[in-house]
């Protein structure tokens, strides 16, 4: 072995198995590893992702081994870059703030993202600059934020903006929302592109206001952006390269009917074999974010779909990305609504934006999905079945609709009501 792989072997004895978002030591000694790694010149990034596909490679090892591929790719770019990274907030006042025994669930996420952020664009010429964007908070997100931000040295890099200030608006993205009441989500990140634009932004990342995504990984998405011309690059957890550190399950059985549902409704979507359509890691360049914003469809967090479905109408190249993600499962939004919740607004806001785009769906799903389901109480008739049509069918035969036809479907969903 050489210097340089003996180094890196007891780098991946050393490293573990565990890594808690809420714990900062954690995320400090993530990036030690990733700068021994990168800083072994004469080792290949293929290399480290060799000894990160082995069965037995620790979290962190791998974890650090996405981060120096997306940093050597950094640093490679040759020309000035601005890239606007945006995230909403809405009842975030716990992982905003530090960890501790009054708040165990704290994340110090502005920080950790100021921090990650500095760390990947260090020596390049790639700038960024944040903005974190109020959707309504009760607990005053926007607050905290700037209360973290009074004496940071990179607070000239976020801008902490509210969407309630710019409502009701009398033209442009946000004018169809009459207030913050009607915005989950997608009204916040419309506001943050909106000025990530004002302020001249190449690009535009968006992320989650939790410590899930490393922005480490700028690079992974940056690549596709500038070396395969794509305008919208798209994380995908679901990728056998990702690393994906999921909690328990959140669904019950009745969750492969929805997303057979799903996969009909949003078919030009799923047909193009992005199945990760909530990964809260994307790029959308400049232009196609004036586009989209031309006239938005949802503005709750089914807005994924919606501008996935409007860069496929403008004929945008778009492809997509392994990334590394670790659930923040503990303040999820998804655990206070509940499950029926969280899928009744995504599948609602699909059918939406499906029709309004006018793009290719399963228009009779669409029909039934609207005539039988008009709450999430209606999907709580069925998260905890499952029709035996779909059981044990492997994951690429779920919305095809040879399998399970919609109106074999809409039978029995009559039935189960």
């Amino acid at each position: 072995m050489t210097a340089s792989e003996i180094i890196v072997q007891q780098a991946f004895d050393d490293a573990s198995d565990f890594f808690d978002l809420t714990e900062k030591q954690h995320q400090q000694r993530l990036l030690r590893l990733a700068n021994i790694l990168y800083c072994l010149t004469d080792l290949t990034t293929d290399y480290y992702k060799q000894l990160a596909s082995l069965d037995n490679c620790p979290l962190e090892f791998r974890l650090a081994v996405k981060l120096v591929e997306s940093k050597r790719y950094v640093l490679k770019l040759n020309r000035p870059l601005l890239v606007g990274v945006v995230f909403a907030m809405w009842g975030e006042h716990h992982r905003l703030n530090q960890k501790s025994p009054l708040n165990p669930n704290g994340e110090d996420s502005l920080r950790i993202k100021i921090d990650q952020l500095n760390w990947i664009t260090m020596g390049s010429m790639v700038d960024w600059h944040l903005y974190p964007v109020d959707d309504g908070c009760p607990h005053d997100s926007a607050g905290i934020a700037k209360e973290i931000l009074a004496n940071h040295p990179d607070k000239h890099r976020v801008s902490v903006l509210r969407l309630a200030d710019k409502l009701p608006a009398s033209a442009g993205p946000l004018k169809d929302l009459a207030s913050t009441d009607d915005s989950r989500k997608g009204g916040a990140i419309i506001l943050g592109c909106q000025q990530a634009l004002s302020d001249k932004a190449d690009c535009v990342v968006y992320t989650d206001a939790d410590s899930s995504v490393h922005l480490g990984q700028l690079g992974l998405l940056l690549k596709p952006y500038m070396s395969e011309n794509a305008k919208v690059v798209l994380g995908n957890r679901k990728h056998p390269d990702s690393i994906l550190v999921k909690q328990e399950e959140r669904w019950g059985v009745g969750i492969k009917t929805l997303r057979h549902m799903q996969r009909m409704i949003g078919r030009a979507i799923f047909s193009n074999n992005i199945k990760d359509t909530q990964a809260a890691f994307k790029l959308y360049d400049r232009e196609v974010i004036r586009y989209i914003l031309a006239k938005p469809s949802v503005y709750d967090f089914s807005f994924d779909t919606d501008w996935i479905f409007a860069a496929m109408k403008g004929e945008y190249p778009l492809l997509t990305v392994p990334f590394a993600f670790i659930d923040s499962a503990a303040e999820s939004a998804s655990l206070v609504q509940g499950p029926t919740t969280t899928w009744y607004t995504l599948l609602s806001g699909l059918a939406t934006a499906a029709k309004l785009r006018e793009v290719d769906h399963n228009h009779e799903m669409v029909r039934i999905f609207e005539d039988h389901i008009h709450s999430h109480e209606d999907l709580d008739h069925i998260i905890d079945i499952l029709p035996e049509q779909l059981e044990g069918i492997p994951d690429g035969d779920i919305g095809n609709p040879l399998i399970f036809a919609p109106h074999e479907l809409e039978e029995w969903l009559v039935k189960r009501k």
